[in-house]
């Protein structure tokens, strides 16, 4: 079968790849066994079947990316320093993505809502449950802000759901125009949607 000790881990990231570069769909079995370097019966012995992997790839993206925004948005820094900060890990993501690979991949969760969410219910209760986290992250760091003077809001969560949503946005029309220029607003639609006035300079 292979080195056995990482031939899962070079299926998920093959897998990743794939998908971000061609979307889950048109993925096929034999396809990521070649781009892993591993024999075909590597991905059985790992995987039942292409949904299975697909639901892997999404958790091993989710860890690391829960990880970051853990990091960032549990930092000393004032809370909105936070999400800027926030945006600013967003944006150098998708930079180096594009400087890497020559376009701009996205967000593998919004990827993957667009394409998959009204077929495979699996997957998508999964996605479900990765946005509904992003939004609780938020939504926490949103209250801190308010309770400082910060932000003028009334529903904390409902404000967390907009930030979320404008970010996950505007990283689709940077993948879209495959130009990165469309995420400089990120950080001044924030800023308007939760009524904070003056803008927050990291250091």
């Amino acid at each position: 079968m292979g080195r056995t000790s990482d031939a899962r881990e070079r299926i998920l990231g093959a897998a990743q790849t794939l998908i971000e570069l061609h979307g889950y769909s048109a993925l096929g079995v034999a396809e990521i066994c070649k781009a892993a370097g591993v024999p075909k019966g590597s991905f059985y012995y790992f995987f039942s079947s292409k949904e299975e992997l697909a639901l892997a790839v999404i958790d091993e993206h989710w860890s690391g990316q829960r990880d970051s925004w853990n990091r960032i948005l549990h930092s000393e820094d004032p809370p909105l320093q936070r999400l800027r900060k926030l945006f600013e890990a967003t944006e150098a993501g998708q930079r180096a993505g594009q400087e890497s690979c020559g376009t701009i991949s996205g967000c593998l969760f919004g990827n993957l809502t667009l394409e998959m969410s009204n077929q495979t219910e699996a997957i998508r209760e999964r996605l479900q449950q990765i946005f509904d986290a992003q939004v609780d992250m938020v939504d926490s760091v949103v209250g801190e802000a308010r309770e400082r003077g910060e932000a003028a809001v009334a529903d904390t969560h409902e404000a967390a759901r907009s930030v979320v949503a404008q970010l996950e946005g505007q990283v689709l029309f940077a993948k879209l125009y495959n130009n990165t220029r469309n995420l400089d607003g990120l950080w001044r639609n924030c800023l308007a949607l939760l009524g904070a006035a003056t803008p927050v300079r990291t250091v």
